[in-house]
């Protein structure tokens, strides 16, 4: 048997990125604008930390400006928001990205409202989520749009494919759902209370995991063929006491059955940076009506 293709996420983020940085170097030369993204983190956990600074470190590499605002534990609600405020007014600031989670005794979702919904790199505020489920011209979370560049990338046409996403969340299954929806795939949503989720995800000819429990999708479980996005990032430790990362996905065995693996790491991960990156350039455009020729995505 044909072992699968395994899906290049560094690669595609390079190319994605290099585009995004033309794009940037045309905004600046001819519009004389510069994309600013302000990543917010709350709190001193060291692995978000490292993952705002190599968002920021990003968007300086494509030509944006980047702006980090590192925030005690303790800051209250009304400190953030009103940071927030500051951002949503400030012209060189054209994304605004809230570090998830936020600590406990500040309200999530108020925080999520409060980012101008055209500043929402992340695609989180209700206006996007609606504009998304109705077809609209939303920004869109990052990772599930990722996703989709990858598997068109694969794909010649989604049009009539089964598409199983394994996870309901907010900030990937759900919208993940919507854009296969746009492409004209038949979709199913399955979770921790889908009965016989072994057959349900047997019968994608994409299979989209996202629920976060290490190597949690099996090969026996993966239709001869299909082509599989593992957005899950496990930290384990292996028979040697060492840790490492896995997705949710046996990868192992997914090599052995799948047309095609994305790999974790190197897969879904270095794509959601890049989207970002695309987002604060789609979303300074719209907010300065500026039309770029090359670029569809406006």
């Amino acid at each position: 048997m044909t072992e699968a293709r395994i899906i290049d996420g560094n690669a595609n983020a390079a190319e994605l990125r290099d585009t995004v940085a033309g794009l940037v170097r045309e905004l600046r030369d001819f519009h004389h604008m510069v994309p600013g993204l302000a990543v917010v983190l709350v709190g001193d956990d060291p692995a978000s930390q490292v993952y705002v600074r190599s968002k920021n470190k990003r968007a300086t590499e494509v030509g944006m400006r980047s702006f980090e605002h590192f925030l005690p534990a303790d800051t209250t609600e009304h400190q953030l928001l009103t940071l927030i405020e500051g951002l949503n007014d400030d012209p060189a600031v054209h994304g605004i990205l809230i570090q998830l989670p936020l600590p406990r005794h500040i309200d999530q979702q108020k925080v999520i409202e409060a980012v101008d919904p055209e500043k929402d790199v992340d695609g989180f505020h209700p206006m996007n989520v609606g504009r998304l489920a109705t077809g609209g011209r939303a920004l869109v979370p990052c990772t599930p749009e990722g996703c989709l560049m990858m598997l068109k990338d694969q794909l010649v046409t989604l049009d009539g494919l089964d598409a199983v996403v394994v996870g309901r969340s907010n900030i990937v299954g759900k919208p993940m759902a919507q854009l296969l929806l746009r492409e004209n795939c038949t979709v199913t949503i399955a979770h921790s209370r889908t009965t016989d989720l072994a057959g349900v995800c047997r019968r994608a000819d994409i299979l989209v995991a996202a629920v976060g429990r290490p190597e949690f999708i099996r090969g026996e479980w993966i239709k001869p063929g299909a082509i599989v996005m593992d957005v899950g990032i496990n930290r384990v430790t292996g028979p040697d006491g060492k840790k490492r990362l896995v997705g949710d996905v046996n990868f192992a065995e997914a090599m052995e059955i799948a047309g095609a693996v994305t790999p974790v790491p190197g897969g879904v991960g270095p794509m959601t940076i890049a989207v970002l990156l695309r987002n604060t350039m789609v979303a300074c455009c719209r907010q300065s009506r500026v039309k770029l020729a090359r670029c569809e995505w406006i």
